[in-house]
Parts: structure tokens; sequence; C-alpha cells
């Protein structure tokens, strides 16, 4: 059995999308020969916990933590943020716009703490991972980011012990939809670009979710990038009930922040709720999960309200159970210039819970193309109403017929063993090189 060190910010009792990928590998690798090694922090600043999650993380795991110094108590203060007070990820507001501190922190957090506000964990981490690695040697190790301090503290094992190295893009990192929102000086754009490129092509192995992804890597540094895309393990959803056909529910499941805003589709629900008696008796929206000020403002002013119900973070068995009774599942993404390769965690288990999936976002990207593959529903482009209005009239028929359901093809393709079995094919080739 062939040991990897994982080296990762997100780790249960984490919530979110962030912890579940190499949650999901971990759970699964030992099963192609490969033995985890868990390094992550002993007090983190989560933007929520699921001890739920807890359950998947392997009996005789070893987890390694040590403490990080993150400068998120100032923050919080000079916002006049509570200290136990969770800070949320991509500039997600749920109370007010952003003011003069919080843009003036935004421009801190961009051009002082380079990569990322855990830069001051990696060089105890190097330290603390050399010493261990003497006395405990690994076949391969694997940093995961965002954040991207974790694939600097890789970065500096590699210079030290020359171990086999995968850099895992979960997210991008200068192509990240908000990057433009960090108020980057020229000298603070070029060091993120210039490290940026030199874990590029340093690390052994690359890998990211997606093709567009992908493409924007090699961009960057030319070299080969493999796709592993996120995906759903089917032990979540043995006790999924069927749907009911209680309610015509729209669920969108996870955060909505203000890139995620589908301001069209609020529209054509207005237009829909004053003009059919069906949507006006058995329309539901249902928002699990942190939802961004502007969001509930285009609610409100679309008149939806009162057809809205918002739902803090669920843990996440209960968030599967609570969508899984849904008639739709909403898929908005983020109108930003990275569009194309984002195909986000809860897109596969989407595919899982098979209720039809409404897309917002372009019809030639990497998540359309997965809905179209499996044939799970579809995708409107962000500002394409009258398509939106078609998909929705169409479901709303097959639902008082009782036959809004889906038989979605190869979906097995993305389940967490089959994405496992990939990533571990990686790393054996990295080790045999």
């Amino acid at each position: 059995m062939k040991k990897l060190l994982i080296i990762t910010y997100y780790w249960p009792p984490s919530a979110g999308a962030g912890v579940q990928r190499w949650l999901k590998f971990s759970k699964y690798l030992k099963e192609f020969g490969w033995e985890p090694v868990i390094y992550t922090p002993l007090n983190p600043e989560y933007p929520g916990e699921d001890p739920s999650l807890s359950a998947d993380v392997p009996e005789d795991i070893v987890v390694l933590k040590t403490k990080i110094w993150e400068p998120y108590r100032y923050y919080k203060f000079v916002t006049g943020k509570k200290p136990g007070e969770k800070v949320q990820a991509g500039f997600l507001s749920e109370h007010k716009k952003p003011g003069k501190i919080e843009k003036a922190s935004a421009w801190l957090r961009g051009n002082l703490f380079i990569p990322d506000a855990r830069k001051f964990w990696i060089k105890p981490s190097v330290k603390f991972l050399t010493d261990w690695l003497n006395k405990n040697p690994v076949d391969a190790m694997v940093s995961n980011g965002p954040p991207h301090s974790m694939h600097l503290i890789a970065k500096g094992i590699k210079e030290a012990h020359d171990i086999p190295w995968l850099a895992d893009f979960r997210d991008p990192w200068t192509q990240i939809d908000f990057y433009h929102r960090l108020r980057l000086s020229k000298k603070a754009d070029r060091k993120h670009k210039a490290l940026e490129k030199e874990v590029l092509a340093k690390a052994d192995a690359v890998s990211t979710v997606s093709p567009h992804c992908a493409k924007g890597l090699r961009e960057i540094e030319e070299r080969h990038v493999e796709v592993v895309t996120n995906g759903y393990d089917p032990e979540d959803f043995k006790n999924i009930k069927p749907f009911d056909y209680d309610a015509f529910s729209i669920t969108h499941l996870g955060s909505m922040n203000a890139d995620r805003n589908p301001l069209a589709l609020w529209k054509v629900l207005k237009e829909l709720v004053l003009e059919n008696p069906f949507f006006r008796e058995n329309l539901r929206i249902r928002l699990i999960g942190k939802t961004d000020f502007s969001v509930t403002e285009q609610l409100e002013m679309n008149g939806l309200m009162d057809y809205t119900e918002k739902l803090d973070y669920l843990p996440h068995d209960q968030a599967l159970a609570e969508s899984g009774q849904s008639a739709l599942l909403l898929l908005a993404l983020n109108n930003t210039p990275n569009v194309m390769g984002i195909a986000p965690g809860k897109l596969y288990e989407y595919l899982a819970l098979k209720r039809p999936i409404l897309c917002i976002g372009p019809e030639a990207g990497d998540a359309a193309s997965i809905i179209s593959e499996t044939q799970s529903g579809y995708t409107a482009n962000f500002d394409n109403e009258n398509k939106m209005r078609d998909i929705l009239l169409v479901w709303a028929k097959k639902f008082r017929e009782k036959k809004l359901s889906l038989e979605n093809h190869s979906i097995e393709n993305y389940s967490r063993k089959i994405t496992t079995k990939k990533m571990a094919g990686i790393l054996d080739r990295i080790t045999e090189e």
C-alpha cells in the first residue's frame, strides 16, 4: 500500500463543497492501493461546519494537525463582526452591501496576503512536515487548493524531499471569478501570477475539475493538465425518498452569491405567477444555504418572496433529502469570465437525485455538456428568458401529469469511486516515472 500525503485546509468538521473532493477521495483511495495521510490546520477559520461529514472519514486514517494563525480576528474587529461570526467565501454578504471598510479589507487581502490569508501557515507547515517526513516517508503528496497556500506548502516540501507532487486545483487561482474584486496593484497581480506559474511548472502532475479549467491552466503554463471531475457518492443517496408532487418547487442547493443571482429567471417566474394560475398556486422557490442580499432584493422586487423559503446551511445528508423532494433543481452558474469551466460539486449530486435540472449559464459550457450528456435537464443562457419560460411550461405540464421524472444516462461515470480510480491512476504514474 503506497502512502499519500494530502495537504488540505478543508477537512471535517468543515462544511461546504470545498471539503468533499478530498474527503471522498480519501474514503476510496485504499481500494486502489493508496493509504491517505491528511495534513490540515488544528484551528481553522471555516465559513461553516457540518459534523455529519465526519462519518466519511476512514476510521484508521492518520490526520496530522498543527496550529494556524489567520488574520480573520482583526478583520472581524474592523468590520464590526462578532468574534464567533463566520466569514463567508466568495464575497457573499447576506445583510448589506459591502461598505468602505469591507472594500478596504478586500484590498488588504489581495495585496498583502499573497496568495491568501493562510500564508502564515506555509513556513511552519514546511518545517513540521519536513521533520515528520524524515521519520515517516510517503510515496507521493497532493496539495488541494484553494486556498492556494496549500500548493506553496507542497512546493516547499518538494524542494526539501523531492516527493512526487500532484497539485489539484479545485478552483482556479488568478482565473477565479472574484479575482478582479481583490483590487490588486500591478505588483501584487504579478506576484500572484508568478507564484501560480511556479506551482504549475514544478508540480509533477496538475489536475483540475473541468476541461475549460484545464485549458485556462495550460494557457498559464504549457503542460499537460489532468481533468478529474467532482462526483457523487452513491452511499449518500440510499435513503432519498421519491418525489411526492406536493408543490412545483425549484430548489437551489448551496451558497448563492451575487454572481449567481439569476435575474432573468426571477423575471420569468414573476410573469408566470401573474399570468398562469398553476404557478400562482403551486410555485415554491427553496434556497438551501447562504444567500446574498442581492438575491433577496431581486426576489422582493419581482414579488416572489411569498413563494420563497430560505433555509440556512443544513447538514449534508439533510440538504440532499430536502433537495430530493424538489420538482426541479436550479443550477445557477457564476456570470463571470471563467463560467465556461464552472461545473460545481452540487451538479453531480443533482444528477444522483434524478430530478430535472435547470442550469442558468452558457449552453456551450462544461456544466451544460454534462447535463446534456446525462439527459438530466436543460441549460439556458443567462438572458434567454424565452427558453427558461418554455422549459418551465413543459415541466409544469409533466408535473400536472405526475410524469416529471428522469432516467439519467451514464451518471455512474461520475461516482466518487470512479473519479477516485482516475486520481489514483495519476498518482501511480508520477510515482513510477
